[in-house]
């Protein structure tokens, strides 16, 4: 019997095709390595200007140690710079009213809502993906369009979000359980929308569940939130409980809060290891009340692991950027330490991405080929997306015509 580990303080016309990988490119911490082998070549004002951007937050990886690093997951990252573009300019040409097409001069001011890069033509991205975007001209004036099929497409996914509804509301619930006050900002919950999985109008949605949730406005700042309506013991179970019960050796080795000591207290390494085991369970449940912890104590910590551990759970495929989970940080009660924090759990976490914007992966969730294990109906809808994305004019010509004789 396990011991006490917590304490309580419809398809599409075309059949899915197999999804293939992003467009091969190089990973960017392989692209800096590159750089920096060039450096001995370079003339010196040369070499202290590649110098200073390799060093550059935006460029220096988060983990410093390449033996360390897992080029699998790394490479999921480059995959999301790739289709960029793809994601964010469906997502904004859709909430437009049919028939979803922006002049083309006005779309070339959206490069943050559309994903391509400043200073570049937002026609060469659209052309990029001939099956899904297209250019055309009204009354003399060039448009960015969605092409017929990609709206099939968004109809194929409007299907899919209605029929995730139920589990997409049970997650959010246990998000706000997760909370200081058992509420959220809506627009916080707008903001990670794609991270959790949640439609574009879930806002709209919310009034659906009165018997889960409350619509209340701060009379302070006039802020909209997301309150938990009531709180169901059933759902306060973490998923690293669950798999205490399954596997107690493997969640064992995940997890550990050593505590240092000094060199004359003579340990050997299982001694070690005893010592750390006791320090470490049990572990601080993430549905708990973080606030009644004493600051900087290792239950503390454990607490504010284990709320990041459980958020990623909970979100679409085990990961998410640092920036979606400094966007909870008041409500998880995260503190600026937690970069540390996660750094000592290399066996739960992987630090993917530069200094200035990485991301946090669940390490158990994703196999030795960074390809997630069990996979999401969204997510698997977004690499035949991708798929289509990755096709070329001859393609998708004859793509279209197998759409059309299966129409007939």
């Amino acid at each position: 019997m396990a011991r006490r580990l917590f304490c309580a303080t419809r398809t599409l016309l075309l059949p899915a095709p197999a999804p293939v990988p992003a467009p091969t490119s190089a990973s960017s911490a392989a692209a800096a390595e590159a750089s920096a082998s060039l450096l001995p070549l370079l003339p010196c004002k040369r070499r202290k200007k590649l110098l200073r951007k390799l060093n550059s937050p935006r460029v220096a990886p988060i983990e410093p140690e390449a033996a360390r690093r897992v080029p699998a997951l790394d490479a999921v990252l480059d995959r999301d710079t790739a289709f960029r573009f793809l994601h964010r300019a469906r997502s904004f040409l859709a909430s437009l009213p049919p028939p979803h097409r922006i002049p083309l001069a006005e779309a070339g001011k959206l490069y943050r809502e559309l994903g391509f890069p400043r200073g570049r033509k937002v026609s060469r991205s659209a052309t990029r993906h001939p099956l899904l975007f297209h250019l055309p001209v009204v009354d003399s004036v060039p448009h960015l369009a969605l092409t017929p099929f990609m709206c099939s497409l968004l109809e194929e996914e409007r299907r899919i979000h209605d029929d995730l509804l139920p589990s997409r509301v049970l997650a959010v619930r246990k998000l706000l359980m997760l909370t200081a006050h058992r509420r959220v900002p809506l627009a916080k919950l707008h903001h990670c929308r794609a991270v959790l999985g949640l439609p574009d109008d879930f806002r709209d949605r919310v009034q659906d569940f009165p018997d889960d949730f409350r619509v209340v406005v701060d009379p302070r700042d006039g802020r909209h939130f997301l309150e938990l309506a009531r709180w169901d013991p059933a759902l306060a179970v973490s998923a690293l409980e669950r798999d205490f019960v399954v596997d107690e050796r493997r969640v064992r080795r995940t997890f550990r809060f050593a505590v240092p000591h000094r060199r004359l207290m003579p340990l050997d390494a299982e001694d070690a290891d005893r010592l750390d085991m006791a320090t470490t369970f049990p572990l601080v449940s993430p549905y708990t009340n973080g606030a009644l912890l004493k600051p900087w104590t290792p239950e503390a910590e454990k607490y504010r692991v284990g709320v990041v551990h459980e958020f990623l759970n909970l979100t679409l495929e085990k990961r998410a950027m640092i920036h979606h989970i400094v966007e909870f940080k008041e409500e998880f009660g995260l503190t600026r330490h937690m970069y540390e924090s996660l750094q000592k759990q290399n066996r739960a976490f992987y630090l993917a991405g530069t200094e200035m914007n990485w991301a946090l992966f669940l390490r158990d969730a994703y196999d030795e080929n960074g390809v997630l294990k069990e996979k999401d109906p969204l997510v698997l809808f977004n690499e035949k997306l991708q798929h289509y994305a990755c096709m070329s004019k001859i393609d998708s010509r004859e793509t279209m015509i197998d759409t059309a004789g299966l129409t007939e």
